[in-house]
């Protein structure tokens, strides 16, 4: 108790000082000020088309978990943490988004993933497809399927692709081109027989079928591309990295032999594999890891959230290095004129953090979602490119307890229960796997390393997996028609402003495509794939 009573006085005398500039009164008024001019250099709307549209998906990434992530930041960068500004944070639109789907108060990443990528709300479970659609249902599926902003951006001529720190088949990316009755039909394997026998495809198949134009597609579970018990190319001896194909077939050949004739289409499965490229000949790129889940950054050392298919953190300073002048000038992947690029990228490691209680690995990966925003952020320009940072869900993720300034946010709040006399750590979950009763009481966190990536916060409910939540979440926008982005939105009504601001999909009336000049591609797909794999 003795330790425990130090470590609250330690953290409260160190870390609640009041910076000395903060007790002037005119600083807060200074700060307020400029606040207000650049609120009102807001009312000269940006109403260009935007040649370029990125979309950054946080998934689980609720409004606590980007304050969380704030903080995290900032004292990763020795502050404090709460004065400390997200790279989102910086972008001059927000709004709210409901994420209920059609059938559930709390939603599930596949129905919403159809609200926010083809704009139309969704059935829990379900990709791509009408409410009309019940899930594991395949006979309600035809003649109910949505199109995505990727389909509708490949119609118009752009490059699209997508990115992401899950197996490419995971609900959250995949609803931008498949239409399904179940969200887990990974591959046939995983299909059953009455599915199989009424004509519906698996995901990986519509992955390489669907949309086979899309020019980057890059993440984890390669294990569905091929047939069943072929061994892994990385781990040929374990029986568990085999593949799980029923019809035999070689989803990655096919995916090659599917582009046109005289395109150069490379598969790669690890970050040696990317960097070997010469990316300037490069027009289609697939990159599928092992692992469904790409590994966890921290657990990592320090390497990528995309690391197997992507960049240790130095080697991504010599990438960049190399590519910044051939990101303005312009390379083949992408190229088309005044045809520019749609790519959404998935940081879904933070769902998976959250749904095993472990706040440390979901708030780090919600810091590398901010720095992949950041850079790209920094190579494009407010005048051509949207930028759109969204999260899926939330999660019953909280923190508080009276915590003093600058309280380490995985540390413990600043008091005991008046109930059973215990410490308790800052951040909390609602119900998950860290219910723990010891003795008939609950567990005295000043016993375990809670600072520990590993670490599972306390619930309050007991459950295998912490669930989602029911709040809404953050849209924040920059770019050309930006403002749209405002207020209070259904989900689905995203891809909608967005398809707006680009002139691509069913709404084109206000486009003037005969006074649009044909400038040359300034920031060509690849460039934002190497922003993304930092």
């Amino acid at each position: 108790m003795k330790a425990l009573f130090i470590l609250l006085l330690v953290q409260l005398c160190s870390a609640s000082l009041v910076p000395e500039r903060e007790k002037d009164p005119e600083y807060w008024r200074r700060q307020a000020q400029e606040t207000l001019q650049n609120a009102l250099r807001l009312q000269r709307l940006n109403q260009n088309v935007a040649k370029n549209l990125i979309l950054f998906l946080g998934d689980g990434m609720g409004v606590s978990t980007v304050t969380a992530a704030r903080i995290l930041k900032g004292q990763l960068q020795h502050g404090q943490g709460e004065e400390s500004l997200l790279e989102m944070d910086k972008f001059p639109f927000v709004a709210l988004a409901k994420t209920y789907n059609t059938n559930a108060q709390v939603p599930d990443s596949a129905g919403t993933a159809t609200a926010y990528l083809c704009g139309v709300k969704a059935n829990e479970g379900t990709l791509g497809v009408s409410a009309g659609v019940t899930r594991d249902h395949c006979n309600t599926t035809k003649g109910q399927e949505v199109t995505s902003i990727l389909r509708w951006a490949k119609e118009a001529g752009k490059a699209v692709g997508i990115v992401t720190t899950t197996r490419v088949t995971h609900a959250t990316p995949s609803a931008a081109y498949a239409h399904s009755a179940n969200r887990d039909w990974y591959s046939d394997g995983e299909m059953p027989p009455d599915a199989l026998e009424g004509g519906c495809k698996d995901i990986a198949r519509q992955l390489v079928e669907n949309i086979p134009e899309i020019e980057v597609i890059l993440g984890g579970g390669r294990k569905y591309m091929y047939p069943k018990n072929v061994s892994d190319v990385e781990y040929p001896h374990e029986e568990k990295h085999r593949g799980t194909r029923l019809d035999g077939r070689n989803l990655v050949q096919a995916w090659q032999e599917a582009k046109p004739h005289g395109k150069v289409a490379e598969y790669v499965w690890h970050r040696r594999g990317l960097l070997a490229l010469n990316l300037s000949r490069v027009d289609f790129l697939l990159g599928e890891s092992l692992h469904p889940r790409v590994p966890w950054h921290q657990r990592l050392g320090g390497t990528s959230v995309l690391d197997d298919v992507g960049f240790k953190k130095g080697e991504i300073n010599m990438v960049m290095g190399g590519h910044r002048k051939r990101i303005k000038r312009g390379a083949r992947l992408g190229r088309g004129g005044q045809c520019r690029a749609i790519l959404g990228s998935t940081g879904g490691r933070i769902d998976h953090g959250h749904h095993e209680g472990k706040a440390k690995q979901a708030l780090h990966e919600a810091v590398e979602l901010d720095r992949a925003i950041g850079l790209a952020t920094r190579l494009t320009s407010t005048q051509d490119t949207l930028s759109v940072v969204t999260a899926d869900h939330s999660h019953v993720f909280t923190f508080g307890g009276y915590t003093p300034r600058g309280n380490p946010i995985f540390g413990l709040a600043p008091m005991q229960s008046d109930v059973d006399r215990k410490p308790f750590t800052s951040i909390l979950y609602g119900n998950g796997p860290g219910y723990k009763i010891v003795a008939g009481e609950r567990e005295n966190v000043s016993a375990v390393d809670f600072a520990h990536a590993d670490y599972q916060a306390q619930s309050a409910v007991p459950l295998r997996q912490e669930t989602h939540g029911g709040e809404d979440v953050a849209v924040f926008a920059r770019g050309p028609m930006a403002h749209l982005l405002h207020g209070v939105h259904e989900q689905n009504y995203i891809p909608h402003a967005m398809a707006y601001a680009a002139c691509i999909g069913s709404n084109r009336g206000h486009c003037n495509t005969a006074a649009r000049p044909a400038t040359p591609l300034l920031l060509p797909f690849l460039g934002l794939l190497l922003i993304l794999l930092c």
